[in-house]
Parts: C-alpha cells; sequence; structure tokens
C-alpha cells in the first residue's frame, strides 16, 4: 500500500470526506503498523462554515488548515480530547475533514492497552477515542499525509455494502443544519446516530 497522493485532497472537503470512507488510516510502518478502516468524518468548509475553526481567519492553533491540503490537523477539544482532521481544498480555504471513528484493523493490541479496554467496537469510535487508539497528539499536527509517517492508503475503498449516510454535524452550536456529517450506515464502529438524519437522503455504494 502507497500513501494517496495530494491531488486526493485538493478538492472540496465535502468530496473528499465520502472519498475517505472505507479506506486505511495508517500509522507507521512494518509490524509497528496501526491501522483503522475509516467509517465516519465529518466535512468543515473554512470560511464559509460558521462552524469551522477557520471561519475567523487564521490564528496560531489553525494555522495548519490554511497551508497545502493532505495535511493532518490535531487541535484539543475542551482541553481534554485531541481531534484528528484532513486538510483539503487549495492553500488558504482552510477546508478539512474530521476522521470521527474508525474500524480498528492492526495493531489492535496496542490500541487496546492505550484505551484501557478490550471493546473491538468501541477502540475509536468517536474523535477523541480514535487519536488516543493511534497515539496522536498536537505534536503530530501538521504531518504530511503523502509521506509518512501517518497515512490513508490509496488501495480501494472497502465498505461492506454498506451505503454512505448522511446527517447534521454532531457536538456544534453553529451552522448546525448542515448535513455534512458521513457514515457508513449501521457500521457498529459509528461514533454518533447510524442512520440518516430525517429528511435527509443516503447512498447506496458498493466495495
Amino acid at each position: 500500500m502507497r500513501a494517496l497522493p495530494r491531488r486526493f485532497y485538493a478538492r472540496p472537503s465535502r468530496v473528499v470526506a465520502r472519498a475517505l470512507l472505507g479506506r486505511l488510516l495508517v500509522r507507521g510502518r512494518g509490524r509497528r503498523r496501526l491501522s483503522g478502516r475509516i467509517v465516519e468524518v465529518e466535512a468543515y468548509d473554512g470560511a464559509r462554515d460558521p462552524a469551522s475553526h477557520a471561519f475567523r481567519g487564521e490564528t496560531a492553533r489553525n494555522r495548519t488548515m490554511f497551508g497545502p491540503p493532505g495535511h493532518a490537523y490535531i487541535y484539543v477539544s475542551y482541553g481534554v480530547h485531541h481531534c484528528l482532521n484532513v486538510v483539503t481544498g487549495t492553500p488558504g480555504t482552510a477546508a478539512a475533514v474530521l476522521i470521527r471513528a474508525l474500524e480498528p484493523v492492526a495493531g489492535i493490541a496496542a490500541m487496546r492497552r492505550r484505551r484501557g479496554l478490550g471493546d473491538r467496537e468501541r477502540l475509536a469510535r468517536g474523535p477523541g477515542c480514535v487519536t488516543r487508539a493511534l497515539g496522536l497528539t498536537v505534536a503530530h499536527d501538521g504531518l504530511d499525509l503523502t509521506s509518512g509517517p501517518l497515512w490513508i492508503a490509496d488501495g480501494p475503498p472497502r465498505r461492506g455494502g454498506r451505503r454512505i449516510a448522511r446527517s447534521p454535524r454532531i457536538g456544534i452550536s453553529r451552522a448546525v443544519a448542515r448535513p455534512w456529517r458521513f457514515f457508513l450506515a449501521g457500521h457498529p464502529c459509528v461514533s454518533g446516530p447510524r442512520t440518516a438524519g430525517r429528511g435527509v437522503p443516503t447512498r447506496r455504494t458498493g466495495r
């Protein structure tokens, strides 16, 4: 497996969000590899999105969002949870996709030690759990996803026949009605509701 190229990320956040579902997020190489299949994401659209960290402009905290696509933007939420985002679009637009949940695939024993629990379905269920399972902190903010040590594999997405569903985003107070949360419907590792929001259409896909 190789890392996805930068052109994959140089697209609108909602396009990238859908395309990420079913792909492997990997930390490390060889036998020290940890990986999980992306099953839930949220799109954020920079200055056009009141829920985005970039809505009011560039700061020291969100600077990575304003750089080239294909980098990891990691921040601390509520002073407790680290959250992993993928920078998308073009430099200066500050669009990003939040990784909300993974289905653990490799390095599960290490994830269990980090999380202090054994239930595989709960290891990376939720943004804070994703970063704890993979051992990511703000020290990893700005990592280039096209060259490792954190990367998303270029293999075809595997969605197990599940459709891509969408709903409003979770845990925000602005632009709450925008249906920019995308997930694999019914997947047990999804952190929020596992069916589409009321009145929000879904999309059926293959593997």
